[in-house]
């Protein structure tokens, strides 16, 4: 008897040993790490390697950055090699359809419930947020970011110079840029196209409301409804307060509008806190204020930037290894302070963070949650690809009804509701 349970006893001690004894194994080769990480935004992503390169020092890391805001040009890039069959080892992808919908729906990506298991993350990683990253069928890849969209950025010197207010609801912002415009200062900065599909979730959300805006993605109410052209119908009002050369700025130069005066506000996702931060030195609370954008206080759209397994991927081993990095406690707090993001994590050391990070984790606590379609979350990359289609017909012509029934289309197209 006593036999049989010493064997029982080193049976089990063999079956939590094994696993550990094979990630502890000393790995060597390649890793490389796609992401539209460029610029700016390179000194967070730089922090995470570290911590991957000082417990992995015989892994030569490949940082294989493709500039431009949103992932607009790494997306085109990364679909290339994806449908090529020279997937890299690990790529930056939106949590929620822009993963879902696009690559776990084509069988290209690996199932991480067993990474997910072995690091405790269903402990540490809001379900709400788990859902978002998972199918029945899986859990395809680790959040490292939680972003807000719907921020107002602006400077509390400059408002008080020109006797304006961050404004709450949209009539307060119009009232506010009349003002403003009397003065020569342009009321809301805006960049290049994606910036414009940006800007027009945040005013979409304050003209229909949190529950309405969750209808429009599980297609219980058309984009072509009443209300959904009064959303286009605001979104063309807000516009006229906007500067001429948008589509030639990127988001960091209208940022930049907001920094020197020459505009007033300026509705960007808080990775604006980390370049005004850690670029610009800038103090959260005294040089740049922030606010909901007008008509969504109360509402937090939030996006996810996460990391996944492609079939494929010529370096399995270290992209667990990445990975389990990327979701960790200690490279979440060296990423995330300085990208303006918040950590994905509920145990994450809040005093590493300043004032914006506190603030946003603060509202992620306790604000309605609803989802981002600039980046990814609300729907998949073929709707959103026809999206910015749609938007550039109406920077054009301006016209709400035919913007909301294009919408309508592409949403039964793409399988909105479905």
């Amino acid at each position: 008897m006593r036999k049989n349970i010493f064997f029982v006893c080193l049976a089990a001690v063999m079956a939590l040993v094994l696993p550990q004894v094979n990630h502890a194994k000393e790995l060597t080769g390649q890793l490389e790490i796609f992401s539209w990480w460029a610029g700016d935004e390179g000194p967070a992503l730089d922090a995470l390697i570290e911590v991957y390169k000082t417990q992995n020092p015989k892994v030569e890391v490949v940082n294989a950055t493709v500039t431009g805001g949103s992932g607009v040009n790494a997306k085109a890039v990364l679909k290339t090699r994806m449908l090529g069959g020279e997937p890299p080892d690990s790529f930056q992808v939106h949590a929620g359809q822009e993963l879902i919908g696009t690559w776990v729906k084509a069988d290209r990506m690996e199932d991480l419930t067993f990474l997910f298991k072995e690091q405790g993350w269903f402990d540490v990683f809001p379900k709400g947020l788990i859902k978002n990253i998972g199918t029945d069928d899986g859990i395809w890849s680790v959040p490292v970011t939680i972003h807000r969209s719907n921020v107002l950025w602006f400077s509390p010197e400059n408002l008080k110079k020109w006797g304006i207010e961050a404004p709450a609801t949209w009539e307060d912002f119009f009232i506010a840029g009349d003002k403003l415009k009397k003065q020569g200062i342009v009321p809301l900065a805006l960049a290049q196209n994606w910036t414009a599909n940006h800007l027009w979730e945040s005013v979409a959300l304050g003209s229909l409301g949190a529950d309405n805006w969750d209808a429009l993605w599980a297609g219980k109410l058309a984009f072509d409804s009443d209300a959904g052209v009064k959303a286009w119908e605001l979104f063309g009002k807000v516009l006229e307060y906007t500067n001429d050369d948008a589509s030639s700025l990127s988001w960091q130069q209208a940022t930049d509008m907001v920094i020197d005066g020459r505009a007033a506000f300026n509705i960007m996702g808080d990775w604006a806190a980390g370049y005004m931060s850690t670029t610009k030195k800038m103090v959260p609370g005294e040089d740049f204020g922030w606010s909901a954008s007008p008509g969504t206080t109360g509402q937090f759209i939030f996006l996810s930037d996460s990391f996944g397994l492609p079939k494929g991927a010529p370096s399995k081993d270290n992209v667990l290894a990445w990975l389990s990095v990327i979701g960790s406690l200690e490279g979440s707090d060296a990423f995330n302070p300085l990208k303006g993001s918040i950590s994905p994590r509920t145990d994450s050391d809040m005093s590493k963070y300043n004032d914006y990070g506190k603030s946003a984790a603060a509202d992620f606590g306790k604000d309605r949650i609803v989802s981002s379609l600039a980046h990814g979350v609300s729907a998949n990359e073929g709707f959103m690809n026809d999206f910015a289609a749609v938007m550039e017909m109406f920077l054009k012509s301006r016209d709400a009804a035919v913007a909301a029934k294009a919408c309508q289309q592409i949403a039964v197209k793409n399988g909105i509701g479905k």
